[in-house]
């Protein structure tokens, strides 16, 4: 039977996410929001018009499924009362009762993605590590690997740049996720990717250890002002080697931008527009110089709070276990798969939720 102190605690829980998640104040700005959209001359500028839609539906994100938890509360609350007089039974109190804490604690996980580069578009790098052949095939598994994640979390994912290895795999490849929290999905596979198998190109048939790097960072949008310095910047241009047509091929359109204080290389060959893919180059550093920012304000954040469990940057984060036994196993959260195969495939929910809920926004 669902007690009363039981749904007092629902209440007390919802009540400080109400405070968390600031939702009266992203009601005030939904409220400010959407009557400038009423103004006669609001798609006179269509960007800014699309700029103001597109923050009205994140926030509304966060207030409908607040409203959502709300509403079953003041249900089960109701059927309660109901319970009491004899017009309910127990067993709708308990359907409802668990509705109510799914719905809560979904919103208790939005609440580890409610810093403001959480719902950006996500960045992905994948580079192999040393190796030759080994390293570059097991990079080539990590992209499958995500993309096949995105694909079924229903995500928009552009390839920016591809370059092929010989003679298997890939020397690096960079990928945007565009969706829902894309960003805060993937923030915590930032890292060194260790595999263990027997090589399929060893003819001795040893068991062989590769590792593949991922770098993840959010896409910054028109929302954030980084100032870059023209002169600080060179351009290369070169032939795309990706798979993009002969057209892509034949002319120079894939372009490397370097930034000399920072030392980021960005390479970009995903139109054939020399032009476009400047453009979206410089975006890219825009997006990384910004990552930088968010970097430095957390690690100042974790020295004053006392964070002893700290994250290493670029540290190895997760080993996939193929041979003599078959295991995935994260070495941040401990959490661990025995169904590799499914991991590869795309099954990084559970491993994303785990990182999420133990290092994720509070």
């Amino acid at each position: 039977m669902i007690s009363s102190e039981q749904i007092s605690d629902v209440q007390n829980r919802l009540d400080s996410l109400y405070q968390f998640l600031s939702i009266e104040e992203k009601e005030v700005e939904i409220k400010k929001l959407e009557k400038i959209t009423q103004e006669s001359k609001f798609w006179d500028l269509p960007d800014k018009a699309q700029k103001t839609l597109k923050e009205i539906s994140k926030l509304k994100i966060w207030t409908s499924a607040f409203y959502k938890v709300k509403t079953e509360l003041d249900e089960l609350i109701i059927l309660e009362e109901f319970l009491s007089k004899g017009e309910s039974s127990e067993i709708e109190v308990e359907g409802k009762f668990k509705n109510c804490i799914s719905l809560l604690e979904d919103l208790e996980f939005k609440n580890m993605l409610s810093a403001k580069e959480d719902n950006m578009s996500a960045i992905m790098t994948i580079n192999p590590g040393a190796g030759g052949t080994e390293s570059q095939d097991w990079a080539e598994m990590i992209m499958r690997m995500y993309l096949m994640w995105g694909g079924k979390n229903r995500y928009k994912i552009k390839e920016l740049d591809f370059q092929k290895a010989e003679p298997e795999g890939i020397k690096s490849v960079t990928l945007e996720f565009e969706g829902d929290f894309a960003f805060g999905n993937l923030k915590g596979e930032n890292g060194v990717h260790r595999l263990v198998r027997i090589s399929p190109f060893d003819s001795n048939a040893k068991r062989h250890t590769s590792f593949a790097s991922v770098f993840v960072y959010p896409l910054a949008d028109d929302s954030i002002e980084i100032i870059i310095d023209p002169s600080d910047i060179s351009w290369d241009t070169f032939r795309s080697s990706g798979a993009g047509g002969q057209g892509v091929n034949k002319i120079e359109s894939a372009v490397r931008l370097k930034h000399e204080s920072s030392g980021i290389i960005i390479e970009n060959s995903e139109t054939r527009s020399q032009l476009e893919n400047k453009a979206k180059a410089m975006q890219l550093l825009k997006s990384q110089l910004y990552e930088l920012e968010i970097r430095k304000i957390q690690e100042e954040k974790d020295k004053l709070e006392g964070n002893k469990k700290k994250i290493e940057w670029g540290s190895q984060i997760r080993n996939y276990v193929l041979h003599p036994y078959k295991m995935v196993k994260d070495l941040r959260t401990n959490h661990e798969s025995s169904n590799p195969d499914a991991v590869l495939d795309g099954d990084l929910n559970p491993f994303i939720r785990s990182y999420l809920m133990e290092f994720g926004q509070k």
